[in-house]
């Protein structure tokens, strides 16, 4: 016999809108929005009922914080039945949410008008009125502050100083939503667009880029309209020149039109909105095109040139924006090439102006388009490109082609290694190094050790370059002149730590490396040698510190350290690997091999090499080495050099960061350095294993220091998500426990927090690890949930048809005290604020034991816990305290109630109140009362 719902789309969909109202009464808001959408999807025609699922939907959205997808659904269910009183109500609140409260208020009003007897409508519609009222007012003011600074700003008379001020307040009132749309109206564009072309002082230019950058954000209609009015050229003359914040201004001011283009906000996990990127593809394209074309003008400043290429970086791994493949496409390709071959030092006609900076991102953007190359036929067209480059320079065998294309190259080894190795795989490059090596010329031996350095990463590398190459190095660290010293020295350090942190592998003499330390040691702090030369010192120190004795050395010369911490907080992106890496190896941060006994025996079995580790590598070693660099200001020195685009340099200083984070003693200093906010961009945006690596920081700080001094403000709503991506399979159980720790710790903080927890999918995560075997994960979670459960939201959850609420009563008879402890917490908050879930304690067969267990529990604070929950059933409702009474649970709590131990006096007071609600249900009698045949009902 076939089922009645099947052929019948009316009836399917009738039984998921009863599946969706289940899983919403739960509070699974996921499954209901599932249910919900099948239900439309069964829907073909426009009727009552799909109005009616749309409207669910709707609800189930706002639950979820998702305003704008329950904007729409009740716009689609407002065409099917016009002036329906639930979906005016809900689409009320989705504009409230979203601060249109105008049209909100429109809502509201009409709420009223078609049903008057709406109780729930009357706060509401005070509320908006007020706020409608207020934004009234507020435009009025606004209107006459932006007249004021208006006729001071743009007057060219005008004393400077006023004009200044003027122009910054102007910023501030743009940061309004008011203050934008009244600018906007009053045409400050085309003011600013004129003012640009006159005005001298960078103290006004750069408000008034500032102005744009803030009139531009969270608004597509206006940035389509300032995009139009002043053109991107007008963009790209703004950003050209050698003043830093005016560039940065101007590079966030190109980001924000993006962004508005594209839908996405300034949070580094922002993605574009696919609809946003298609209707806006000209646009957004034109942009890439002009940011392409000018990354190689010969006539914009090296600073201009550096913003332009990370722009380019930042947005190429969005995939919605198809920017990878169009930039191949458009020889992008060709033009980053060119501007990786430029050389400060070496000045031709057609230079272009670069900085120390310039060729780092080059390979960092090089690298992020290559890893966005998804299948093979685009990565060869990837190393098709990069080849044609090379040939077209080659085919001209001068010294500069050759300089160039060497300079690439090794800019394209800091880069995607592969297509660099594979170029110089090719038949005589590596020769024609080794010759530029060999020669005299200053230059041609200073890029052709930068390649070589470069060049040996990779071990068949390394071999062919110990062998072709060493002799030419250790010629190049006799020279005269430091640069080429320098650079050979780092050549020869890199050859001489290619054994890694096995310290039975010495590709050198013993001795070697310390010889070599203490040469690079030389460079880096002498005063007279400048930051170049300083860069390079510590690259070669990020090579020789894989070894024990050279780590040990560097970190009790504090000389040595200072003089790296202030090459660090420069900022300088070329210093950003080598100070970096070392910093990782002092404290051994590096990612370690796991090592398995068995494999072990098997090998010294087959007589294979063992790697050692060096007994100065031990805990409390580095222990030392973390204290050492946390008081020299190792933190402050991250935070500069976070700065990078460099996916893989921020997973090294995610390293260090955790690193420092497993010392307690040290993570109130990383907090009061301003470490948390890097490690929370960190661990929202890198590589999977820099992620890890920022969340379990976050997750060690989040245990030890309270949340509203280590998260202050909306950083302890932003720490959620990262906490949560470490209760993952895929994380060790370390990660996990600390995870939860912070969790329980950070939901404690808010319900703001909590609700966030919620919506991001946290309960079902938390709950996971509460059926862990491991004692320690169990325990973890269920500390964590008890937090949770002071939150409205989590409680309907425990109200739902499930035994969420039998398992925490069963988890109240854990032999772990903590654990025990722990449930008996969060079931004594559920039963003071639910009488289902008092219902619902009865559910495990052995409830009576369990409640034995907390009354008579030897801990005094499972005791108390033990005795409110009790107290709490009995006063919920007379069924459940019926139940209880009929057991000897009303002995234990007399026996409780004339307790007179130190320290339990609220055990008693509890006790007592149990009693006394029992008496008041008339289940029991006071003492001192005796029951007659008179005082029985009939």
């Amino acid at each position: 016999m076939t089922n009645s719902t099947e052929n019948n789309p009316t009836a399917e969909a009738q039984k998921c809108k009863e599946e969706g109202n289940a899983a919403f009464k739960e509070g699974d808001w996921n499954t209901a929005i599932s249910c919900y959408t099948k239900a439309i999807q069964l829907s073909k025609e426009d009727s009552n009922d799909k109005a009616v699922y749309y409207k669910n939907r709707a609800a189930a959205y706002l639950k979820i914080s998702e305003y704008s997808n329950a904007l729409n659904d009740c716009n689609a269910a407002l065409e099917i039945v016009r002036n329906d009183p639930k979906a005016l109500f809900r689409r009320c609140q989705a504009l409230e949410n979203l601060e249109r409260f105008e049209e909100a208020y429109r809502d509201a009003r009409q709420v009223h008008t078609v049903d008057p007897l709406n109780k729930a409508i009357q706060p509401v519609l005070e509320r908006l009125h007020q706020i409608v009222q207020e934004r009234l007012r507020e435009n009025a003011q606004t209107s006459n502050r932006v007249a004021q600074m208006f006729k001071i700003g743009f007057d060219m008379e005008a004393d400077s100083e006023k004009r200044e001020t003027a122009m910054n307040n102007l910023v501030v009132l743009a940061r309004e939503r008011a203050g934008a749309e009244v600018m906007y109206q009053e045409g400050i564009v085309r003011q600013i667009g004129k003012l640009v072309k006159f005005e001298k002082k960078h103290e006004i230019l750069l408000p008034a880029i500032r102005i744009i950058g803030e009139l531009c954000k969270r608004s597509m209609v206006r940035t389509k309209g300032i995009v139009q009015e002043l053109g991107i050229p007008w963009f790209l003359d703004v950003i050209n020149c050698n003043h830093e914040e005016r560039v940065n201004a101007a590079q966030y001011c190109i980001q924000t039109v993006l962004n508005s283009l594209s839908g996405m906000d300034n949070k580094p996990e922002s993605k574009p909105v696919p609809e946003c990127v298609a209707e806006n593809k000209n646009e957004i394209d034109v942009l890439l095109s002009c940011l392409v074309y000018s990354t190689t003008s010969r006539t914009i400043s090296g600073l201009a040139r550096n913003a332009i290429i990370e722009l380019i970086t930042r947005n190429i791994h969005y995939t919605a924006l198809d920017w990878a493949e169009r930039l191949v496409e458009i020889k992008g390709l060709q033009r980053l090439m060119e501007v990786a071959s430029e050389l400060q030092e070496y000045k031709y006609e057609t230079t272009m102006e670069i900085t120390e900076s310039t060729r780092t991102i080059v390979s960092v953007c090089l690298t992020r388009i290559y890893e966005n190359m998804y299948y093979d036929q685009a990565r060869e067209r990837f190393l098709n490109n990069v080849d044609d480059y090379v040939k077209s320079k080659l085919i001209t065998p001068d010294i500069e082609s050759k300089v160039r294309v060497v300079v690439a190259l090794t800019t394209l080894l800091l880069g995607p290694l592969d297509v660099g190795n594979t170029i110089l795989a090719k038949e005589g490059i590596m020769e024609m190094i080794l010759v530029m090596a060999n020669t005299d010329d200053i230059l041609q031996q200073k890029v052709a050790c930068e390649c070589i350095i470069a060049a040996a990463s990779k071990k068949d590398k390394v071999k062919a370059i110990i062998s072709q190459g060493v002799h030419i190095l250790k010629k190049l660290y006799q020279s005269k002149d430091d640069s080429i010293r320098v650079r050979a020295l780092v050549g020869l350090c890199k050859l001489g730590s290619s054994g890694g942190t096995d310290a039975s592998v010495r590709p050198f003499a013993e001795g070697s490396t310390k010889k070599l330390a203490e040469a690079c040691r030389r460079f880096l702090i002498n005063p007279a040698k400048d930051r170049d030369m300083r860069r390079w010192a510590v690259e070669g120190l990020s090579y020789l510190t894989l070894d024990a004795d050279v780590k040990e050395k560097l970190v009790e010369d504090r000389a040595a350290i200072r003089a790296m911490m202030e090459l660090a907080r420069t900022g300088d992106q070329s210093a950003v690997y080598g100070v970096v890496t070392t910093l990782v190896n002092l404290v051994n941060a590096y990612e370690k091999q796991e090592v398995i006994p068995e494999m072990i025996e098997l090998a010294k079995f087959a007589k294979h090499h063992i790697p050692q580790e060096h007994e100065l590598d031990d805990p409390d070693f580095v222990a030392k080495r973390l204290e050492v660099l946390a008081n020299e200001g190792v933190t402050s020195a991250l935070v500069a050099l976070s700065k990078t685009d460099s996916q893989n340099s921020k997973e090294l200083i995610s390293r260090v960061f955790n690193a420092l984070c497993s010392q307690q003693d040290l993570r109130g200093i990383v907090v009061q350095q301003g470490g948390v906010k890097v490690l929370l961009s960190m661990a929202l945006d890198g590589t999977d294993k820099g992620k890890k690596q920022a969340a379990q920081a976050l997750a060690r700080i989040g245990i030890t220091i309270a949340p509203e001094v280590a998260f202050p403000g909306q950083r302890c709503v932003e720490v959620v998500r990262p906490l949560l991506a470490s209760l993952h399979l895929e994380c060790s159980g370390l990660e996990n426990f600390e995870a939860l720790m912070a969790l329980c710790n950070v939901a404690g903080a808010s319900e703001t927090v909590r609700q966030r927890i919620v919506k991001e999918g946290g309960i079902p995560k938390i709950e996971t690890y509460m059926y862990e075997q491991h004692e320690m994960l169990r325990r973890a979670a269920t500390q964590a949930m008890t937090n949770m459960v002071m939150s409205p939201d989590v409680v309907k959850m425990y109200e739902g048809n499930n035994d969420r609420v039998k398992y925490i009563t069963l988890l109240c008879s854990e032999e772990d005290v903590e654990t025990s402890k722990a449930a008996a917490g969060a079931l004594a908050i559920l039963t003071s604020v639910s009488k289902k879930v008092c219902r619902k304690v009865f559910q495990p067969a052995n409830w009576l034991d369990i409640l034995h267990q907390l009354l008579a529990n030897p801990d005094k604070d499972i005791q108390h816990r033990g005795v409110v929950i009790v107290s709490n059933m009995i006063h919920s409702c007379k069924d459940v305290a019926e139940k209880l009474v009929e057991t000897d649970i009303t002995e234990i709590l007399m026996a409780l109630s004339i307790i007179r131990e130190e320290g339990k006096e609220k055990i008693r007071e509890y006790a007592e109140e149990a009693l006394r609600a029992a008496e008041q249900w008339k289940l029991i009698k006071k003492p001192g009362e005796e029951g007659s045949d008179d005082d029985d009902v009939e």
